[in-house]
């Protein structure tokens, strides 16, 4: 069992925090509305809490579940609170009309948050690549993942694993750039080719 900090009160904050749960992790939910706070972690029972934003959080793993806008100033925000954490990038830093990413080449979300966390902190790229209301339902997904400590990635993976869920490493915190664009991909995929948003990313192995 984990400890989980999420930070973020939205769609995909409820659905990893229900996984969370159900895997028999600690859940603390955290955000700016201290009452919606409450509400959220009376919503989900079992056990969840709500934090403090701003202060240390009990988590061990730390997931920002907020619009990647506000990544980075909630990571700098939090500081030395953050100081050993992993924290795990679930965002997608896509232009509003979703025609490309808010980021340069060369960089991503993952990266830039880096850039903002506690040196000891290890920052992990995960879940952009699923919609909320898809990994909401409780299906078994594929969920992609980067970064770059290994030790941290057995530890993501076996998380990852304990939401019912099939972790795929892709490599190094670089790939993160390659993950945000599977993200805006599978948002022009849904508006064109799919129809709707009711679908996920899958890997088959060919045997």
């Amino acid at each position: 069992m984990s400890s989980i900090s999420i930070i973020g009160l939205g769609t995909m904050a409820r659905a990893l925090a229900t996984r969370a749960l159900a895997g028999d992790h600690a859940v603390e939910v955290v955000g700016r509305d201290a009452a919606k706070a409450k509400d959220l972690a009376a919503a989900l029972g079992g056990g969840a809490t709500a934090g403090t934003f701003g202060t240390a959080p009990a988590g061990d793993i730390v997931i920002l579940a907020v619009p990647n806008a506000s990544a980075v100033p909630v990571v700098a925000q939090y500081g030395d609170a953050l100081a050993g954490k992993v924290i795990i990038d679930i965002t997608n830093p896509m232009k509003a009309d979703a025609s490309g990413l808010t980021t340069p080449d060369g960089t991503s979300a993952a990266q830039e948050i880096t850039k903002a966390a506690p040196a000891s902190a290890h920052v992990v790229k995960a879940f952009n690549t699923v919609f909320g209301h898809v990994l909401a339902s409780g299906r078994p997904l594929d969920v992609l993942f980067a970064g770059d400590d290994a030790r941290v990635k057995a530890s993501l993976s076996a998380f990852i694993e304990s939401l019912g869920l099939r972790p795929l490493d892709v490599g190094g915190l670089e790939m993160a750039h390659w993950l945000e664009g599977t993200g805006l991909l599978m948002v022009s995929l849904a508006r064109h080719g799919v129809g709707d948003f009711n679908f996920s990313l899958s890997v088959n192995v060919l045997v």
